[in-house]
């Protein structure tokens, strides 16, 4: 079974993370931080689907791994759930899994994640990140829960509240 997303509630969800950032960030820039996570989010859901469905065939972790590396690689240390655990230097750790997996799928994801200023303490705070990373922790975004079609109308929809904005 799966907890697939209706389109409002996926424009709610992706619409909360956006007003987490409200008057820390310029309603301008909403679109350097929230795209990328959310990207890093939904590579991160679709590789442990990928895992999941290999391991339940096999049940030997080395193999599930290999399957799930095929699509692209998440390195270790780069998935989501462990930059989730940070807690000081939320920003570096992102920032680190960015440039991680763009390193380990340069065919697939070079300059992806753009080059928004994660560390920056003063306009991202610790706590703030912490609140973002949560709240796109709420949902999984695998291909089962929103697909590919689903996603991109969810990333319409916040180019164009983030224009509204």
């Amino acid at each position: 079974m799966t907890d697939r997303l209706s389109l409002p509630e996926l424009e709610a969800y992706l619409w909360g993370a956006a007003t987490i950032l409200r008057g820390l960030v310029d309603a301008g820039d909403y679109k350097q931080f929230i795209f990328p996570l959310l990207f890093y989010k939904r590579l991160s859901d679709v590789w442990d689907a990928d895992y999941a469905e290999a391991f339940a065939e096999t049940e030997d972790a080395d193999y599930a791994a290999d399957m799930a590396n095929e699509r692209y690689v998440i390195p270790v240390g780069a998935h989501w759930n462990q930059v989730r655990e940070t807690a000081r230097d939320v920003g570096s750790a992102i920032q680190a899994a960015f440039r991680s997996i763009e390193a380990a799928n340069p065919e697939k994801f070079d300059g992806i994640f753009g080059d928004a200023p994660w560390t920056n303490k003063e306009r991202l705070p610790d706590h703030t990140l912490k609140n973002l990373l949560e709240h796109f922790s709420k949902h999984t975004l695998s291909l089962a829960n929103v697909p590919e079609d689903e996603l991109g109308n969810g990333y319409e929809f916040l180019i164009k509240k983030f224009a509204d904005d």
